[in-house]
């Protein structure tokens, strides 16, 4: 059935039952978008300020008005064939539909982020290092998509154990020299693990002391430092702390940020440092911090090694999330007339969010029940175990019962069509189905979980609502039985695939979240 047209199946349902169902179509692409290529982009703004890009990255856009180079690369997981994504014509867009086709009927990851400045400074998949072992997991290559300039592209997804590094790098800041960086990040994925950094880090993937990196974080920990509200913060991760601010710990000056797409920028020189950040869709940077380096030994001077890393920590540390769009590294410490520039730039390209079928990646809803039995239940996981099941909520439930049965849409991470349920209050974990029975599990970036982890939705098979259908079990839908979660047929060798209700209790109303 079209989409469109179980669209407007489920509406009526909704309608019918004065159920809300958060489907609207979020696909908001400005009159003001183009097709045609830039004329410039932040690194030829940086370059005009006299701060030149020594590495740019990127699966979304050129970031020089005039390449026309890769951008990433994917690898397919049927055969393991690899293919360069550019980009539709020069200083222009990503070619999103040469990785669809490409990656038909199967997973991608990205293995690879192209530099841009010509120096060499690619990003590939992270080794092992002093705080965890590796390599690390890949990004799965659709689990982020977005409109930018009115086109689609993908946006690097990062889970807990993902991670991308170059510890050979050419032209990036040594010791106490200047450099800036910026980065667009999804600022409604995060978590407070560590750590979701971008930026410079140790060559040999060990801590090696105070002042060795110099990256930007995005997240919520406050392991190391913090700043005013409950997070999350834009911070720069200097080793051995994740500094808000003049201070070892909390600073009230760096605030809580919640931009869907958020521009985020570390620079540092000597014996100064700041922080700044925006709304990568309008308006410009705040200064969060700018001044002196942090009053605790080994950051003054600075002892910076140049590597290049991103999602990881400098000792890779890895049990971070976060979504990455593009960004960069700047040799000399930019002007903020340059980094205003490069923010209206980015304004500009008007990056927004893309639409899985009509739910919104980034959403909370919540999955209501419709059989007569079950008609106040909704699907959570169990707080005493792994298992996903349904029980009853109501306005009167306990904020934790109710943070359990509420989902953040997130684009399917097998099949972009689709979708996966990341839950809300344990960020990185999904609902996945092992041996049939629906659970909640952290990612880790295999072929194999991210089928397991997305489901297709359909008009509900009972007439109310949707029905969800597993991506590697077709003819298996989302079903409760017993009170707990499966994928089930209707009808089979298994208890839960009994035709007795089947229609019913593979039938969800997708509610507005409880929490």
């Amino acid at each position: 059935m079209a989409v469109r047209t179980w669209l407007r199946r489920a509406q009526r349902t909704a309608l019918a039952t004065g159920t809300t169902v958060v489907l609207a179509a979020a696909l908001l692409v400005g009159t003001e978008a183009t097709s045609q290529a830039a004329t410039q982009g932040p690194c030829d703004i940086y370059a005009a300020g006299g701060t030149p890009c020594v590495a740019a990255h990127s699966t979304t856009r050129a970031l020089y008005g005039a390449y026309s180079g890769a951008l990433y690369q994917v690898r397919r997981g049927s055969d393991n064939a690899t293919r360069d994504i550019g980009v539709l014509s020069a200083g222009g867009y990503a070619d999103a539909a040469a990785q669809d086709a490409f990656c038909a009927g199967t997973t991608c990851l990205i293995t690879v982020l192209y530099d841009q400045s010509g120096r060499g400074n690619s990003l590939s998949q992270a080794p092992a290092g002093g705080a965890a072992s590796g390599p690390d997991n890949l990004a799965p290559a659709t689990a982020a998509p977005v409109t930018v300039g009115g086109h689609a592209a993908y946006g690097v997804y990062v889970a807990a154990g993902t991670g991308y590094r170059n510890n050979h790098t050419s032209g990036i800041a040594t010791g106490d020299q200047p450099e800036g960086m910026y980065a667009i990040f999804d600022g409604t994925h995060f978590d407070g693990g560590c750590c979701f950094d971008y930026g410079n880090a140790e060559t040999n993937s060990l801590d090696t002391g105070n002042g060795h990196m110099e990256a930007i974080y995005f997240g919520n920990s406050k392991d190391w430092g913090s700043g005013a509200g409950s997070g999350p913060w834009v911070m720069a991760d200097l080793e051995n702390g994740l500094f808000s601010g003049a201070n070892v710990g909390y600073n009230a000056n760096d605030p809580s940020v919640s931009h869907r797409f958020l521009t985020a920028a570390v620079k540092g020189g000597p014996n100064q440092w700041a922080i700044r950040a925006g709304d990568a869709q309008t308006g410009g940077l705040s200064t969060y911090y700018n001044g002196a380096r942090p009053n605790a030994s080994g950051y003054n001077p600075m002892h910076k090694e140049g590597a290049i890393i991103l999602g990881i920590g400098g000792d890779n540390s890895k049990a971070s999330i976060g979504t990455f769009y593009e960004g960069v590294m700047t040799s000399g410490y930019p002007s903020d007339a340059t980094e205003n520039a490069v923010q209206a730039n980015i304004n500009a390209v008007a990056y927004r969010t893309a639409s899985v079928g009509s739910f919104t990646p980034g959403a909370r809803i919540s999955l209501k029940a419709t059989t007569a039995c079950c008609t106040s239940d909704y699907v959570r996981h169990d707080d005493a175990d792994t298992n996903v099941v349904i029980s009853p909520i109501s306005g009167s439930s306990s904020a934790t019962d109710k943070a359990d049965a509420t989902w953040i849409v997130r684009a399917g991470l097998a099949d972009s069509t689709c979708l996966s349920f990341e839950s809300a209050n344990l960020p990185g974990q999904y609902l996945r189905h092992y041996n049939f029975q629906l659970h909640v599990a952290a990612g880790d970036g295999s072929a194999l979980f991210a089928q397991d982890a997305t489901f297709c939705p359909q008009a509900g098979h009972s007439g109310q609502g949707l029905s969800f259908q597993s991506a590697n079990f077709p003819g298996k839908y989302l079903r409760h039985y017993n009170y707990s979660a499966y994928i089930a047929a209707d009808g089979g060798g298994n208890t839960w695939d009994s035709a007795n209700a089947w229609s019913d209790d593979t039938s969800w109303l997708v509610t507005q979240p409880w929490s």
